[in-house]
């Protein structure tokens, strides 16, 4: 029992569901004790009650014990979740769900007061105003400290503007619901700690435009400095040229820069744009 999770009947059910709504959604868990998905779906409410910290309250009736309650919600078998704010069920659904799909749920119920903050930072980002939108995320985070997408986007600003150490720091932390981003980011960061002077491989190229292992290795090179395009148009370049070259070297240097930016909405363009290029020269 906490003041985010507790249970109700028909003494506490006004105070505890209906009057509670007025300022938050209140998510209604009808369980019985011999029901087996009841067991595995009520735990991960009451932890999701508690790390969202009151952005929603969750309501646990009894069916057995509270039959009433039930035939009023119509429940027909359990367990079934039904929202009520402002005294009226928003949304509803039945059976247990993996915990990704409950906070998808709950998310939907209860947006961040964070997530105003990250779309002014996303529009100041495309303005080219990166410290400005890395204050607005840093503001976004203080709102909502547990919002991975906001301290991904203020670490992907970082390494953009070559502040690695401390991109490395931030990424040292726990991202249990963004891992895939977290990790591709984790690959930038590694990608731009590499230091390759393109002078050489320049000079290589003008020498020979088919030295497609200094193609690559620049393409690398202009990765790591975020010169996203240009080290795309290096990796396509071999792909047209000789797409067997060691083993389609230049296929995987693709592969490998949609997997460094994936989950980064400013490259969302770029990346399906020489995807579909990339199909096109395949196919």
């Amino acid at each position: 029992m906490s003041e985010f999770s507790y249970d109700v009947g028909i003494d506490n059910f006004e105070a505890g569901v209906l009057q509670a709504s007025q300022n938050v959604p209140v998510v209604v868990d009808f369980w019985a004790p011999w029901c087996q998905p009841c067991q595995t779906l009520k735990p991960m409410l009451e932890k999701l009650a508690e790390e969202y910290g009151g952005r929603f309250l969750l309501a646990k009736v009894n069916s057995d014990e509270n039959p009433e309650i039930s035939q009023q919600f119509g429940v027909r078998s359990i367990p079934t979740v039904k929202v009520v704010f402002q005294g009226r069920i928003v949304d509803e659904f039945t059976g247990a769900k993996p915990e990704s799909e409950l906070r998808a749920f709950i998310d939907r119920l209860t947006p961040s007061p964070a997530e105003p903050l990250r779309a002014e930072a996303a529009a100041l980002l495309a303005a080219g105003k990166q410290e400005e939108a890395l204050a607005t995320l840093v503001h976004a985070s203080q709102l909502d400290p547990k919002n991975e997408a906001v301290r991904l986007d203020g670490i992907e600003i970082l390494l953009t503007l070559g502040r690695n150490d401390e991109a490395g720091t931030l990424l040292g932390s726990d991202f249990s619901q963004l891992a895939d981003r977290a990790q591709a980011l984790r690959a930038r960061l590694a990608l731009a700690s590499e230091k390759i002077d393109t002078t050489e491989l320049d000079a290589r190229l003008d020498a020979n435009p088919n030295d497609h292992e200094a193609r690559l290795e620049r393409s690398r090179a202009l990765a790591a400095a975020s010169r996203y395009r240009e080290a795309f148009e290096d990796a396509m370049a071999v792909v047209h040229r000789d797409r067997f070259f060691n083993e389609g070297a230049g296929r995987k240097a693709l592969l490998q820069l949609f997997e460094v930016l994936s989950g980064s909405e400013q490259y969302d363009d770029l990346v399906r744009e020489y995807r579909r290029a990339l199909s096109a020269a395949l196919n």
